[in-house]
């Protein structure tokens, strides 16, 4: 299928859930998104009709999803960025560009760039030689977190060391598997916040209310929005930081900031994202606007959408893979799950389950905190366990 003539090309990198739901909003502004996936199977290229097969590490296949694209963005990040450079010297456009996105692969890089543009960061040191650990510890006053300096996702390459005898093994365990770490202070967290903003070309930003995430063993559960209890000035305070962030750095499209809120009320600012991230599921339901619909706007350059929210409390809540895939079928659990909470908007991935697996998300929108979380996340444990959580 080839799309309508003088209708804008979006090709996509990745063909997960993200790409999916972009392709989702692509559809509404007359669009077909173009999808590079690994598999026929891929979320995404499972609902796109303009899918090209390969891999994002093959400039062939990235050659192949760019061709005729009005520009080239990304469901992930781990492009190489020397084959990104060789499309834009192509004449490609690449949104986010090379320069950008090596911000969001790189970690040491990125510690290093924000630390430079003042941006409040953990202390923290690249690691040489395990004794590297002894030396950041005794600056810091304690066990440091180790972190791979790229690859890492989703509590994967970070260690949460408990002692500097864990981690001198940790580091020493990667340093002799050829793994670049970076060493971080640990910071003293009241909770862990994301503000979600988008720039285009033009340079346009737009912000979307900050959120609060719920990790366990380190994947985003729960996203509330907005964060309860954050005061205005704190949140502006976010608002701002995202889009100086994105506009220092030169990202176009939308841009995930990670967040933590100090037990003392300062942010610091722990990853970045520079795509549609889990924190801003919720803006499908939630806001005048999606991240997905927003994305697209930024990398065609086009007016960026309205951010507010249309409800006082919206909450994602992410559907696992249950440690057992339960024998009632994903429909049969639809049917019951709309049976007992009808507000539930239910979006599926189209994957297989499989244990501690995003699979989808579920949001519900209202007036008050506790009951809507409580909704979101009762609707996303029935459709992960097929049984309701007491």
């Amino acid at each position: 299928m080839f799309p309508v003539a003088n209708e804008p090309v979006v090709a996509m990198v990745g063909g997960g859930q993200l790409a999916r739901m972009t392709h989702q909003a692509a559809i509404p502004l007359g669009q077909t998104l173009r999808v590079l996936a690994v598999s026929p199977d891929d979320p995404a290229a499972q609902v796109s009709p303009d899918v090209v097969i390969g891999s994002h590490t093959d400039l062939d296949a990235l050659r192949r999803a760019a061709v005729g694209a009005s520009v080239l963005t990304f469901d992930h990040e781990h492009v190489p960025t020397e084959l990104l450079h060789t499309l834009v010297a192509d004449g490609v456009a690449v949104y986010p560009g090379p320069e950008a996105l090596v911000f969001a692969q790189d970690k040491l890089a990125m510690r290093r760039r924000l630390s430079d543009l003042g941006a409040p960061v953990p202390r923290f040191a690249a690691v040489d030689t395990v004794s590297d650990v002894d030396a950041f510890a005794a600056l810091v006053g304690g066990a440091p977190v180790i972190k791979t300096v790229r690859g890492g996702y989703d509590g994967r390459g970070v260690v949460l060391a408990d002692d500097v005898a864990t981690a001198r093994e940790a580091v020493a365990g990667y340093l002799a598997e050829g793994v670049p770490v970076l060493l971080e202070e640990r910071v003293p967290m009241r909770r862990e916040l994301a503000v979600l903003v988008a720039r285009s070309p033009f340079g346009q930003g737009a912000a979307w209310p900050v959120v609060e995430t719920i990790q366990r063993q380190g994947i985003c559960v729960t996203v509330i929005a907005p964060a309860p209890g954050l005061s205005d000035e704190l949140g502006a305070h976010a608002e701002r930081l995202g889009l100086q962030i994105a506009d220092q750095l030169g990202v176009v499209g939308v841009l995930a900031v990670e967040l933590f809120e100090t037990t003392d009320g300062e942010l610091v600012v722990n990853e970045l994202a520079m795509r549609p991230h889990n924190s801003g599921h919720w803006t499908m339901n939630g806001a005048v606007t999606s991240q997905f619909e927003q994305h697209l706007r930024a990398v065609l350059d086009y007016p960026l959408g309205d951010t507010r929210p249309l409800a006082p409390v919206t909450v994602m809540a992410n559907v696992l893979g249950a440690a057992t895939a339960p024998a009632m079928g994903m429909d049969e659990r639809l049917h019951h799950l709309f049976g007992r909470i009808p507000d539930a908007h239910v979006h599926l991935y189209g994957k297989a389950e499989r244990p501690g697996r995003k699979i989808g998300h579920v949001n519900v929108l209202g007036d008050d905190v506790e009951s809507v979380r409580e909704s979101a996340e009762r609707a996303a444990h029935w459709l992960s366990h097929a049984q309701w959580r007491r």
